[in-house]
Formats: C-alpha cells, structure tokens, sequence
C-alpha cells in the first residue's frame, strides 16, 4: 500500500512525521498543503482526505488518518523495522509516552503555538500581531520548558522519561520548540536560554534523526527572513 503524507513543512507536526519516517525508512509521497493558501480548506481535502481541515494527515492504502501523535503511533505500529525505542512493545512505556503526547497538546503546544503566531507567523497571513496573546502564550511556554526540564527529562537517559533512544515523543516535542527558530534570535535566546538542559536534549534528538532532521528544518531560515522583512515593513507603515 502506497502511503501518502499531506503535509506543510510550515506545521510542526508535520515535520514531525517526516522526519520520522525518513529515519525509519519508510516510503511516501509527500503531498504539498500549503496552509497559508488555505488548501487544507478545499472541498477535495476535506472530502477526501481530511474532514477537520487540518495536517498533517495520511492516506495508507485505503486507510485514511488525522491528528499527529495518532499518525506517529499508527506509522511506528504498522511498519516493521521501526527500531522499539519509538513506541516500545512493553504496555507501560507505551503509556508514559502517551502521557508525555497529552501532556504535549494541552501545555507545550498552547504555549508555543500562541507565542510564535502572534509574535511571528499572524504577520505572514495578513493579521495583526498581538503582543498581549503573545505574551500570554510565552508564559505557558516558559512554564512547560520548566516542566520539561524538572519532570520530563529526569532520569539518566539523555531523552524524555530518562530513556536512552529517542521516542516519538522526543520527536512531536522537540519539532514543537525547534518553531522558535522563526523568532526574533533574543526572544529566542531569552526564552531558550536559561533551559540547558532542554537545549541538549533538542541537540541529542537532531543527532539521532541526522541527517534529517536539519533537513526538513531548512525551511525556516528563508521563512525567518521574510518574517522579519514583514515586520520592518509592518512598522515602516504604522510610523
């Protein structure tokens, strides 16, 4: 069965899935939705692929599948030769790192995702930016970093749950903090920076998905660049 990737290189999740599957061997199409011409919006994607109107998203066969961390799980369980430490076989693993990806949706994401699209990325679609959400959105931040680093990453492992190897959830989390490489290089530091141990862990993971991973994050250098001419430009019209 073919399986075919609707993603946006844009969405960190979707970074996420291809990364993993380029580690891991498995064969895809990619199949380009560009969220910022809202193609996840067509009447062919929703009724085909996607009736949330969201990537990334799969098709495997006759076998269709949305939200990220089900396709992580989906893709480590249904293709061999995907080495254990992503999704071990042992139950109780398995459910430390299911409790990492809920943990994930409704902290470390909210607060990542509402910092960076109203300090950044809003810009890009033609909305406002918003300080005041955006600094909210790096308060959540700031305090899942937190808990990242004094929860999460305890143990004598270099990965999440103090594991040796990386999991999928090593995966979903780092892509999710890498998105700050689109900001501003203080705001960055200033948020990053006081997290050491996060900043190795997000090393560690690069190195055991190279050559990879650099190469699906390659997008963002060109995407914080025009970003930044956006912004200037922005301010240019509001002086």
């Amino acid at each position: 069965m073919e399986l075919k990737l609707y993603v946006d290189r844009m969405s960190q999740p979707s970074r996420a899935i291809l990364i993993f599957c380029k580690a891991n061997g498995i064969e895809f199409e990619e199949v380009k939705i560009l969220l910022a011409k809202r193609q996840h919006h067509s009447p062919e994607f929703a009724g085909e692929v996607n009736p949330m109107k969201q990537v990334p998203a799969i098709v495997h066969g006759d076998f269709k599948l949305f939200e990220s961390h089900a396709i992580l799980i989906y893709l480590a369980s249904a293709f061999p030769g995907v080495a254990d430490h992503w999704y071990p076989a042992d139950v109780r693993k398995r459910a430390k790192i299911h409790s990492v990806l809920d943990w994930h949706h409704s902290n470390l994401r909210r607060g990542a995702v509402g910092y960076i699209f109203n300090d950044s990325i809003a810009i890009a679609l033609g909305l406002p930016l918003n300080p005041k959400a955006a600094a909210e959105g790096e308060k959540l931040l700031s305090a899942s970093l937190a808990m990242i680093e004094s929860y999460w990453l305890e143990g004598d492992g270099p990965f999440l749950l103090g594991n040796s190897e990386p999991s999928i959830a090593d995966l979903a989390l780092v892509c999710e903090i890498t998105q700050l490489e689109v900001a501003d290089e203080n705001d960055r530091d200033r948020i990053l920076g006081p997290h050491k141990r996060i900043l190795k862990w997000i090393e560690d993971t690069k190195n055991a998905t190279a050559p990879y991973f650099e190469e699906i994050h390659s997008i963002m250098s060109p995407v914080k660049k025009k970003l930044k001419e956006l912004k200037v430009q922005a301010s240019q019209q509001s002086a």
